[in-house]
């Protein structure tokens, strides 16, 4: 009796940790990540909307109709990519995430400077670089360090009214998300 019980507990710790490390390694294979799901509606460095009908369903989770959402993929190869956008709005929040949808850093509007929308992803190589000699027009960013090759960057607004609307608009279609060297 005593093997049995041993036996069925050693089999229900191995179906767990399988299970468990299944559920760990599904976001490293599958085909509908959400670079891959961006992928045929935006190029790199395309600004795309992703709030509202069925576009909605790209990035899970920013369904919600109290926020506009914006996103951005990039690659880091040959340059450093630069996100800025004019401020204005009650409250926006950005985050950048590697191609495998790992999210490596977020921050809001109380972040920036003049809660102005403008940041920099870099590699640590790139960041050795711009620390040589900052340029001008990166003064005020921020600067998000990642050891990546390609990501997305995506920007979310809050819009607690209708009358929040039209300056939450103005962030995101003003948005740019361009290559710099």
């Amino acid at each position: 009796m005593h093997r049995l019980l041993y036996a069925l507990a050693a089999g229900l710790l191995g179906a767990g940790i399988v299970h468990i490390a299944v559920l760990l390694m599904l976001p490293e294979f599958s085909e509908r990540d959400a670079w891959s799901r961006l992928g045929p509606d935006s190029d790199i460095y395309a600004v795309h909307r992703i709030d509202g009908g069925p576009a909605a369903e790209v990035l899970r989770g920013f369904e919600d109709p109290l926020f506009y959402v914006s996103a951005c993929r990039f690659d880091l190869e040959d340059g450093f990519a630069h996100i800025k956008a004019p401020g204005g709005a009650p409250f926006w929040s950005a985050s950048v995430y590697g191609r495998n949808g790992r999210n490596l850093y977020s921050f809001n509007d109380r972040t920036a400077t003049n809660g102005a929308l403008d940041f920099v992803v870099v590699t640590p190589a790139q960041m050795i670089d711009i620390r040589k000699e900052l340029p001008p027009a990166l003064v005020s960013s921020v600067f998000v360090e990642a050891d990546i090759g390609q990501g997305i960057a995506v920007v979310r607004t809050f819009v607690p009214d209708r009358t929040w609307a039209d300056k939450a608009a103005a962030l995101h279609s003003g948005m740019t998300c361009r290559q710099e060297q």
